[in-house]
């Protein structure tokens, strides 16, 4: 399923933080947003998700404006994983993936056989099958993404936003979470657009990499064309070495000292 943002901007009373952007994102493509603290990453994500307003400007799903789709309509084509999330405590992760199936069902009938196929396929997929009974709580980092996406995936959306993924996960699990994102996007041909700090996996998990920037689009490339030293050194304020990993066909970077305070910075 295609995007298209045409002449956004997003407000916080009266700070602007994204301003007038544009971009479309194809069908099947995964695009990883970056840059500096506070450049509005998050902001985008919520606002593509109609987690948030606009002020200015609209967001499209295959020509068809966000604001105009019936909510459950909109819920069926797409999901989203919040950077920040919250269960009761006794939830299991079979019933969090359960949720998944809520935009598809009429008011006040139950999960049907079809719903429980889908919820168990939706476990399978993510590698949680043998831990669909355990409460939520209790799962390693890794693990609990792992079921947010599952209850995303049982939404059988055809874009999925994903906002900081990898947020307070050791390595080992941001490539387990990662891995997972790209083989669900090779295998489901879903849309992904995910939010992530670490530029080098953003470089290897891409299609193409969007650059924000104090509220404003930067750069909007594959990683080859985007990761680059100005870029490094304008907008990080790092000055770092790059090279090619030939075997997963993407760009990566040493730093070797930081320069200056980024120009991306905010205050």
């Amino acid at each position: 399923m295609n995007i298209s943002v045409e002449n956004l901007s997003v407000c916080y009373g009266d700070k602007e933080v994204i301003n007038n952007i544009n971009f479309q994102i194809n069908s099947g493509d995964i695009v990883t947003i970056i840059g500096p603290n506070g450049s509005g990453k998050s902001t985008l994500i919520k606002a593509m998700s109609r987690c948030m307003k606009p002020s200015k400007g609209n967001v499209f799903l295959n020509k068809y404006n966000i604001n105009r789709i019936n909510t459950k309509e909109l819920a069926k084509n797409l999901a989203i994983s919040p950077q920040v999330k919250s269960v009761p405590s006794d939830i299991s992760v079979e019933e969090l993936v359960s949720y998944g199936r809520y935009p598809h069902l009429n008011m006040l009938s139950r999960l049907s056989i079809k719903d429980n196929e889908i919820i168990d396929w939706a476990l399978e997929k993510t590698g949680l099958g043998e831990l669909r009974k355990r409460l939520v709580f209790t799962l390693s980092g890794g693990e609990r993404q792992r079921a947010w996406i599952a209850m995303s995936l049982a939404q059988k959306p055809k874009v999925l936003l994903l906002d900081e993924p990898t947020t307070y996960l050791d390595i080992s699990y941001q490539l387990e979470v990662l891995e997972l994102v790209k083989e669900l996007n090779k295998t489901l041909g879903i849309t992904v657009v995910m939010v992530l700090h670490d530029l080098n996996q953003a470089a290897r998990y891409s299609d193409k990499i969007m650059v924000m920037n104090k509220g404003k689009l930067y750069e909007f490339e594959e990683p080859c064309k985007v990761i680059s030293k100005s870029l490094l050194r304008n907008i990080f304020g790092i000055d770092a070495d790059i090279y090619n990993d030939e075997i997963n066909c993407c760009p990566y970077f040493i730093p070797k000292k930081y320069t200056a305070e980024p120009k991306g910075a905010t205050i």
